[in-house]
C-alpha cells in the first residue's frame, strides 16, 4: 500500500478497478479502515488529509453509480412485473434486454407501454 503523497492516487487506482476485481477487494476494505482511523485522529498531515478526501469524493461517486444501478435494476424489475401479472409472455431475449436497459428514461417509457400493452413488442419495440 502506498505511503505519504501516493495515497489519493492508491485511491483513485483502486477505484478504477473493476468492481469484480481480486485487487479491489482486497485492498477496499483496507482502505476504508485507514480512512476510519485517519479521521479519529486529532490532527492529520496534509498527505493524509488529502487522501480522506480521495476517499470520500471516489466512494461517493461508487456510491451515487450503485444507488443509479438499483433505480434501473428496481425499474427492470418493475417491467418484467407488470408484464407478468398482465399475462404477457417474455421471451429469454426479451427478458435480458430489459435486465440489461441501464437508460432510466427507457425504462420508465417501457413501463408505461407496458402498463397498456398487449405483446411485448408494444412495450420494448421502438419504431424511431
Amino acid at each position: 500500500m502506498a505511503a505519504g503523497p501516493l495515497l489519493a492516487p492508491a485511491v483513485e487506482e483502486v477505484a478504477a478497478l473493476p468492481g469484480d476485481s481480486y485487487v479491489r477487494s482486497v485492498a477496499e476494505p483496507v482502505l476504508l479502515h485507514f480512512r476510519h482511523v485517519l479521521v479519529q485522529q486529532p490532527s492529520r498531515t496534509p498527505d493524509e488529509q488529502e487522501f480522506i478526501v480521495a476517499m470520500y469524493k471516489t466512494w461517493d461517486e461508487h456510491r451515487a453509480e450503485g444507488r443509479a444501478e438499483g433505480r434501473t435494476e428496481t425499474q427492470a424489475n418493475a417491467v418484467l412485473t407488470v408484464l407478468r401479472v398482465r399475462r404477457i409472455d417474455v421471451p429469454d431475449a426479451a427478458r435480458q434486454r430489459i435486465l440489461a436497459e441501464k437508460d432510466l428514461q427507457r425504462l420508465e417509457h417501457w413501463l408505461e407501454r407496458a402498463a397498456v400493452a398487449t405483446s411485448i413488442g408494444e412495450v420494448i419495440d421502438d419504431p424511431s
